[in-house]
């Protein structure tokens, strides 16, 4: 496949996107973000963040293959790091309710979700802190 197809087929598929994204935002808009509404922007959104991920992970695959494919073994190590990573925070996370919430109950399920997600986020704003000191150091030192 050449490039301007592949090209045409990425513009076709993202013009999709934001048209029925668009089509949900304007139905939930006019019924008044009633239950149902809500739900399918919910699941919308988990359909796109499905699709971005994967295409991320296969289109990265595709290419470290064609360019370059002794990186297919780094890029899997790399994978497997995330996965175990994410797996520990999973198991670490305790899924207690929140305290003091008196709305409806939520299943457990959810609140081991929901622990797992804002720790993931603790962690990766910590690393992120530090990367960017190490790196502002790194350079410091370097360009001594």
């Amino acid at each position: 496949m050449s490039s301007s197809n592949f090209e045409k087929i990425v513009k076709i598929m993202l013009w999709v996107l934001m048209i029925v994204s668009t089509g949900i935002t304007a139905w939930g808009y006019a019924v008044g973000f009633n239950d149902a509404s809500v739900n399918t922007l919910f699941y919308w959104a988990y359909v796109l963040m499905i699709v971005g991920i994967a295409a991320a992970v296969l289109f990265g695959i595709a290419i470290s293959a064609i360019n370059n494919p002794k990186n297919l073994i780094k890029m899997g190590i790399e994978i497997v790091a995330v996965v175990v990573v994410v797996g520990a925070v999973y198991f670490l996370s305790s899924g207690a309710p929140a305290q003091g919430y008196i709305g409806p109950e939520v299943s457990h399920m959810t609140l081991k979700l929901t622990d797992t997600v804002l720790n993931l986020t603790y962690i990766l704003c910590a690393v992120t802190i530090l990367a960017i000191i190490g790196g502002g150091i790194y350079n410091a030192i370097r360009n001594k």
